[in-house]
């Protein structure tokens, strides 16, 4: 009975550290093919809405967006 319960918390322990190593490499790739809003995506932005936005604006953007995600 003890022998099993240790194989069970051993098992659980593998997996989680298992789990820990595949969800931060899945992240990884994720955060490759899907970076962060920059600063030119910004620019683009405001442009197909019909605007020249200014670098000052941009920044005030980028700002505004780094408030948020934090």
């Amino acid at each position: 009975m003890l022998h099993d319960i240790l194989l069970i918390v051993v098992g659980l322990i593998i997996g989680l550290v298992a789990g820990f190593f595949l969800a931060r490499l899945y992240m990884k790739k994720f955060m490759e093919k899907n970076p962060p809003i920059n600063e030119k995506m910004i620019e683009t932005l405001m442009s197909g809405m019909g605007r020249k936005p200014s670098q000052k604006q941009v920044k005030q953007m980028m700002n505004q967006m780094n408030r948020l995600n934090k």
